[in-house]
């Protein structure tokens, strides 16, 4: 008798090839069986038609710190993520020296907007080196499986100190000893290793992630060391600028046997920039991947966290009181006359604004046109008829008293939205061309980060729920097309043959999945991060249940307290 046994599914193997209706027998934690009719299993699952799908590989998430306190790493776990790998752009926390460890959290809280209060009190810093973290975060139960990749900024400032996090250029003697450690890592179970080279990346002091301006030499001999043990990712942050010297050494870093993966996103100064890099990536097939997002990045904008007011003297007095208090004092004709004239955070300075060469191509956020209502349900893929300046002129008021009479919607509770890449056109024509470009691979999720602005580890969902099935601005994403992007081709990537397909001898690891009911909840602000720290998250329906290993981890979007997930270490 089987384990586990999901009948009369709708199967969508994460091949790519067409769905097929069948069953699902699951042994311990593999599949065994994959046809029309499974035996009898000890729990017996009842699909009744509906999709049966692997569990989602998200490849670019920031959980290095939550993943030592929290076992169910949400919200990836509400959205069918079944294997998380972090440790992305250049930051996170080991190799620790433990007279550096307060620096990491800063380096942490700028970067990706994690409050350092939360990583200080939830972190117990059980490690020194890059395989004891990995042995610690092997040791805790937790609901999915999880890898790492080394990150170059702690690298750096472990072997060169104040002068690693100060970008001074590395000795060849530093370098080996970059080199070796990540060696090490690798060896240990490091799936790769990632930079930041970005000006927007910076510690919460304004420093630059170590390494941001590090020479080609010195990446070719970490990536030496990295091709010496096995085939990993190198993974980079990058601006690009100058894009022929960025995509240069790239091509060097091949020759070490590593692949390459960055991230790839339309901006407004040279919005035909991705189109050159994957025509680029198409001279390297399988050892250069744009990453490319799946919902485009965007800022969610609301009272309880940052929005177009927040600076302004008179907010900033009122930001204390619990938020039904505040929204009170905020209708207040006496006090919204006071917010709106004075002077302070406007929206151009709610994100760091990154400029190339002196010019600004991030800067989206700055323009009321482009700021839009989120609504209910969510709607990521606007129209220019939803935003706030056209509202606006359609009510015939100022812009900025529009922006703030939106905000105190719902209770104080509405979100105003803001993609800041892969809009230009006002749709997501290009972001879809992206995705469906047989070099990239989809991520830049950054499950787990940038707390208090943005929510996208709800992707994979979104990926159904509006490419798929719902969306009527353009064409959509077929099914079977959707599921491999985020299942073969993510795990594809970083070498994890044993997962992303519904076959015999894979990982039991799958989400059955009501597609007519699929649907992103509205973000919400919380504060359950430790400390009280704040951060946004997003729920989905839809999801029957989740299987990692074999096990159900949810049913009906709640957690059955089952913990399966395992460290998943790479192979060398």
């Amino acid at each position: 008798m089987l384990d586990l046994v999901i009948k009369d599914a709708k199967i969508v193997d994460g091949s790519g090839r067409p769905s097929f209706y069948g069953d699902v027998g699951v042994q311990g934690d593999k599949i065994v069986f994959v046809g029309a009719k499974a035996a009898r299993g000890k729990q017996e699952v009842n699909a009744e038609g509906r999709l049966l799908l692997p569990g989602w590989v998200d490849v670019h998430t920031h959980y290095d710190g939550q993943a030592t306190w929290d076992e169910y790493l949400t919200p990836s776990c509400w959205h069918g993520v079944t294997t998380a790998i972090m440790g992305n752009c250049g930051v996170g926390f080991a190799p620790a020296d433990p007279g550096k460890r307060e620096w990491l959290i800063g380096l942490m809280e700028g970067v990706e907007d994690i409050p350092g209060t939360a990583l200080a009190e939830g972190i117990q810093w059980e490690w020194e080196s890059f395989p004891e973290y990995l042995n610690a975060l092997e040791a805790k139960p937790r609901v999915m499986n999880l890898a790492a990749q080394i990150p170059h900024g702690p690298v750096r400032a472990y072997v060169m100190g104040e002068a690693g996090a100060q970008n001074v250029a590395a000795s060849d003697q530093q370098m080996l000893k970059m080199a070796a450690i990540v060696r090490e890592a690798i060896r240990e179970g490091a799936l790769g290793f990632s930079t930041s080279r970005t000006v927007l990346h910076r510690s919460i002091d304004g420093e630059l992630v170590p390494g941001t301006n590090a020479d080609a030499a010195e990446l070719i001999t970490i990536a030496k060391a990295m091709g010496d043990v096995g085939n990993p990712v190198f993974e980079v942050a990058s601006d690009l600028a100058p894009e022929s010297k960025e995509l240069g050494w790239m091509e060097d870093i091949l020759n070490t046997g590593c692949k390459i993966t960055y991230a790839c996103v339309q901006n407004d100064f040279d919005p035909e920039q991705w189109r050159r890099l994957l025509s680029h990536a198409k001279r390297f097939p399988g050892k250069i991947f744009p990453q490319v997002a799946i919902r485009p990045p965007g800022v969610l904008m609301c009272l309880e966290g940052t929005h177009p007011f927040s600076g302004r003297k008179t907010y900033i007095e009122l930001q204390k009181l619990p938020l039904n208090e505040r929204i009170n004092r905020l209708k207040s004709p006496e006090i919204k006359r006071k917010i709106l004239g004075e002077a302070g955070t406007k929206a151009s300075s709610l994100l760091r604004l990154l400029f190339i060469e002196g010019k600004e191509i991030s800067s989206k956020i700055t323009d009321y046109d482009r700021i839009f209502t989120l609504n209910n349900p969510p709607e990521y893929e606007p129209e220019a008829s939803s935003s706030v300046a056209a509202i606006a002129a359609i009510a015939g008021c100022d812009v900025e008293e529009m922006a703030y009479d939106l905000l105190l919607e719902d209770e104080g509770r509405a979100f105003l939205y803001s993609p800041l890449f892969n809009y230009v056109s006002g749709n997501y024509d290009d972001a879809r061309t992206m995705m469906l470009d047989e070099h990239t691979v989809v991520g830049i999720s950054d499950g787990g980060a940038h707390c208090g602005m943005i929510c996208d580890a709800s992707a994979p969902t979104y990926l159904l729920q509006h490419f798929v099935r719902d969306r009527t601005r353009g064409p959509r994403i077929g099914l079977e097309q959707a599921v491999k992007l985020q299942t073969y081709d993510t795990a594809s990537l970083y070498g994890l043959s044993d997962r992303g397909l519904i076959q015999e001898g894979q990982r039991a690891d799958l989400n059955l999945v009501d597609f007519d009911k699929l649907e992103l909840t509205v973000p919400e602000m919380v504060d359950d991060l430790p400390a009280f720290g704040k951060r946004l998250i997003q729920r989905a329906e839809g999801y029957e249940a989740t299987f990692v290993g074999g096990k159900m981890t949810f049913k009906n979007g709640e957690a059955t307290g089952i913990l399966p997930g395992k460290l998943v270490r790479g192979k060398t």
